[in-house]
C-alpha cells in the first residue's frame, strides 16, 4: 500500500506537463475506478489555461491551477453541478483587467463553481479621497497561477487529491502564499478543501479570505430553498431589506433583477463546524456547504436570479469577513493577522445530496443545530456589519 504522487507544474524546476492521463493501471490496477486528467486548453479567452480534472468514479470536478485553484465544474453521476455564466470560460488571467478603473474586471473571468476572494482584499471595490482605485473587487488570488501543481492517490483510503501553491506578493507590501488542497475519495459524492496561507514576509500582514462557491440550473429552481443553523441574519443594503419576508426563497427567472445579499453568522457544532444547504423546489436534489466557523466566521448569501442568459445563480459564501470594502472590513477588525511567518488553515467541504432521503437528512442536521437557538432576523442593515 503507498501514496502515489505525479508532478504537474514546479516553476522552479521548469516542469509544466501540457496533458496527461492516468487511472489505476498506473499503480498496478489497485483502487479501479478514478482517473485524473490533465489538458491545457486552447482558443479564445482559455488559451493557456490547464485544467485538471479528477473523476472518482461517481464524482468528478475540474480544477484551475491558472486560476488560483478554483474549481470550475463538478459532476455527480453526470450531471451538472455549477452555473452557466454568460462570461465563456474558464478565463485566462492575462484577459482579466483586475485594475480598470471601475474596480469590477474581476467580473469579466467569473464562471467558475468555486472562486476565492482574497488574499489582501475580497469584497466590494475601495477607493480612495480622490477616487482612485485602492481595492479591486474580490482581490486577486483567483487570477494568479499555480507555481506547483502535484496530484497523489492513495490506495489504501482511496484519497485523490490535487495540491497547488499560489503566491499573492508584491514587493515591499506583502509576500502571501497559499498552498491549497483538493481532495474526495473514490465513490464519494462530496470533496474537501484545505487551503493553508503563509506570511512568507519578515513583518506582520493581515489576510482575507472568502469561497464564491456558485449553484445555477438544474439544481436551482424557482422555489429552492436555503438553509441553515443561523444566529443572526442582516440584508446587506436596501435592496436586500426589499426582500427580507423571503431571503431563503428563490424566484424564477427575472430579467433585470439586481441582485440581494444576506450576511449571517451560523450556529456551529462543538467543532466549529456548520452546515448549509440549497435544495431544489421537489426537495430531491440539494448541495450542502460545510465551513469550519473558527477559521470563516462570516457567511453570504448572494441571490441573483436574473434571467439565465445573464446568469441565473446564487452564491454561498463563507469566508473570514462579510465582503465589504476592505478598509470598512479592516476597521471592524474582521481581518485575519499573521504575524512573520505565521499561516492559518481554512477549510471547506462540497457535498451533493442526490435524492429526498439525502436532503431530509441535511435538513435534519441542520435542524439539530438550530434547536434552543433563536435566530434574529434583521429588517435593515445595520453598522458594524453593513456600511450604512
Amino acid at each position: 500500500m503507498a501514496v502515489h504522487k505525479w508532478m504537474l507544474t514546479a516553476a522552479d524546476e521548469g516542469i509544466s506537463v501540457v496533458s496527461l492521463d492516468f487511472s489505476s493501471r498506473h499503480i498496478g490496477g489497485r483502487l479501479p475506478g478514478w482517473t485524473v486528467r490533465k489538458t491545457r486548453l486552447r482558443g479564445g479567452l482559455s488559451e493557456g489555461v490547464d485544467v485538471v480534472h479528477v473523476d472518482n468514479g461517481r464524482l468528478s470536478f475540474s480544477v484551475l491551477p491558472t486560476r488560483g485553484m478554483g474549481l470550475w465544474k463538478a459532476w455527480l453521476d453526470g450531471e451538472e453541478i455549477g452555473w452557466q455564466s454568460p462570461v465563456r470560460g474558464p478565463v485566462h488571467p492575462q484577459f482579466v483587467p483586475l485594475m480598470e478603473p471601475s474596480g469590477l474586471g474581476w467580473l469579466d473571468g467569473f464562471d467558475e463553481l468555486l472562486v476565492r476572494c482574497g488574499l489582501e482584499s475580497n469584497g466590494a471595490p475601495d477607493f480612495d479621497q480622490q477616487g482612485r482605485l485602492r481595492y479591486p473587487l474580490h482581490g486577486r488570488i483567483a487570477n494568479r497561477p499555480a507555481r506547483r501543481v502535484e496530484v497523489e492517490v492513495d490506495d489504501e483510503s482511496g484519497e485523490i487529491a490535487v495540491t497547488g501553491v499560489v503566491e499573492e506578493t508584491r514587493f515591499l507590501c506583502w509576500n502571501l502564499r497559499m498552498t491549497s488542497r483538493i481532495s474526495t475519495r473514490l465513490g464519494e459524492s462530496h470533496l474537501r478543501i484545505r487551503d493553508e496561507v503563509e506570511n512568507v514576509s519578515a513583518s506582520p500582514t493581515e489576510v482575507q479570505l472568502l469561497y464564491h462557491i456558485n449553484f445555477g440550473k438544474p439544481l436551482l429552481d424557482a422555489d429552492s430553498r436555503f438553509l441553515a443553523a443561523f444566529q443572526k441574519m442582516m440584508p446587506r443594503d436596501a435592496r436586500a431589506a426589499e426582500g427580507v419576508a423571503a431571503w431563503d426563497v428563490y424566484g424564477p427567472e427575472s430579467a433585470g433583477f439586481a441582485e440581494q445579499v444576506y450576511f449571517l453568522q451560523l450556529v456551529p457544532d462543538a467543532q466549529g463546524w456548520s452546515p448549509t444547504l440549497l435544495k431544489n423546489a421537489a426537495g430531491t436534489r440539494g448541495v450542502g456547504v460545510h465551513m469550519n466557523t473558527k477559521q470563516l466566521p462570516c457567511f453570504t448569501l448572494w441571490k441573483n436570479t436574473g434571467a439565465a442568459a445573464d446568469g441565473y445563480v446564487t452564491g454561498l459564501e463563507p469566508g473570514t469577513n462579510f465582503p465589504n470594502p476592505r478598509t470598512y472590513e479592516g476597521r471592524q477588525g474582521r481581518v485575519v493577522k499573521l504575524d512573520a511567518g505565521g499561516s492559518a488553515v481554512f477549510q471547506v467541504g462540497l457535498e451533493i445530496h442526490d435524492g429526498a432521503e439525502q436532503v431530509q437528512k441535511a435538513e435534519q442536521a441542520i435542524a439539530a443545530l438550530q434547536a434552543g437557538v433563536t435566530p434574529q432576523v434583521c429588517q435593515r442593515p445595520q453598522a458594524p456589519w453593513c456600511v450604512v
